[in-house]
């Protein structure tokens, strides 16, 4: 099978991710357009291909998929210019600063007829589809709660920049959209319940912090001729939710929590039993009745089909982070070949995740429940 000529746009942490999964799912990086020719060129170096100069060199070189992987801002333009073009596209989150931004990207997704993904990449560890599946069994029986947390620290210095924290760069709101959104993900796709009102109260650790951007989870380092600004988008959110069921839900998000790298957890409890996943343990899963709890690993006892098409690697060997993203990658590349993979991520959940986040953000700012537009 020939591989798919791949493009990315960007050249940042994330950017490099995206270029890594590419080269495990045996896609072909033909070049990398950055923010600057010159920066283009020199990831290039480093992943592969040649650097463009700019999107109309990328279009020409006529990619079978482009990875837009750049500030939150810059999304819509790509994607629409990619889209017009026929292109399959596969964009980071969000998928556009605002619910109707990203359901104008999703339309005109449908309309061009390409495959357009998003990376919620939690979809893919093998445990959660294991999760997945029992429930959809009804293990767990009817769904009375579900909760959690995603905690990070990277932004508790009160010296770190990044562009996430303009909103006209980043969007009304950081922390849920940034991490909030891929809870909310999880825990629909898990649960097949689906959000429809939120009450939020969002804070601030810090109330200014430089302009500029560090690396992303690196951390900043204070000059005295380094510009301060106001923060204008949250450090932490909490969120109640309802589900148009009627279940409650609840979900704790921070990027100031000291020690908490990338803690994704949540559990679900039903009639019958609960379920717990970490996605910084991501190779157990915790189950609990009334007689007792067990805790099961990746790969062992008897695995749902669900789980087992995920298991690259033995029981004992562990998948990660890495291994999902490549997952979701090589889904994704199966359905520019014209399959259709079982929870691929695409744009409709895109801007799914954007209504969510506009529910979030408005009940924040007026201090009542708020509804999910219905989607």
């Amino acid at each position: 099978m020939n591989a798919l000529r791949v493009a990315i746009i960007g050249t940042g942490m994330i950017a490099e991710v995206h270029a890594r999964a590419v080269r495990m799912v045996g896609g072909r990086l033909t070049g990398v357009l950055g923010s600057r020719p010159e920066r283009g060129a020199q990831a290039a170096q480093r992943w592969g291909g040649r650097g463009y100069l700019d999107l109309e060199e990328l279009l020409a070189d006529v990619p079978d998929v482009v990875h837009v992987c750049t500030p939150n801002a810059t999304h819509a333009p790509y994607v629409r210019a990619l889209l017009a073009a026929g292109v399959a596209v596969v964009c980071e989150k969000p998928l556009g600063l605002d619910g109707a931004e990203a359901h104008e990207l999703a339309d005109l997704a449908r309309r061009a007829g390409v495959v357009a993904t998003v990376p919620f990449v939690y979809r893919y560890h093998p445990l959660v589809r294991e999760i997945r599946s029992r429930v959809a069994r009804g293990g767990l029986g009817r769904v009375l709660l579900m909760h959690g947390t995603y905690l990070q620290d990277w932004m508790l210095d009160a010296h770190t920049a990044n562009w996430r924290v303009d909103p006209a760069l980043g969007g009304g709101s950081r922390a849920f959209a940034d991490i909030g959104s891929h809870w909310c993900d999880l825990v629909e796709f898990v649960s097949g319940e689906r959000f429809e009102a939120a009450s939020a109260q969002f804070s601030l650790a810090h109330p200014e912090r430089p302009i500029g951007s560090d690396h992303a989870f690196g951390g900043g380092v204070a000059t005295a001729e380094r510009p301060i600004a106001p923060v204008e988008t949250e450090d932490a959110a909490i969120v109640a939710l309802r589900t148009r069921s009627g279940v409650p839900a609840s979900v704790v998000v921070s990027q100031v929590s000291a020690g908490r790298k990338n803690r994704l957890w949540f559990e679900i409890d039903g009639t019958s039993a609960s379920a717990v996943f970490d996605q910084e343990a991501p190779e157990t899963v915790w189950f609990g009745t009334t007689n007792g709890a067990s805790v099961l690993r990746r790969a062992e006892a008897e695995p749902s089909p669900e789980q087992a098409r995920l298991n690259a690697f033995p029981a004992g060997h562990a998948q990660g982070w890495g291994d999902a993203f490549a997952a979701f990658v090589a889904d994704t590349y199966a359905a520019v070949r014209g399959e259709a993979p079982d929870g691929l991520p695409t744009f409709d959940d895109g801007a799914r995740a954007a209504d969510i986040v506009d529910a979030v953000r408005a009940s924040a700012l007026s201090a009542s429940w708020e509804a999910v537009a219905a989607s």
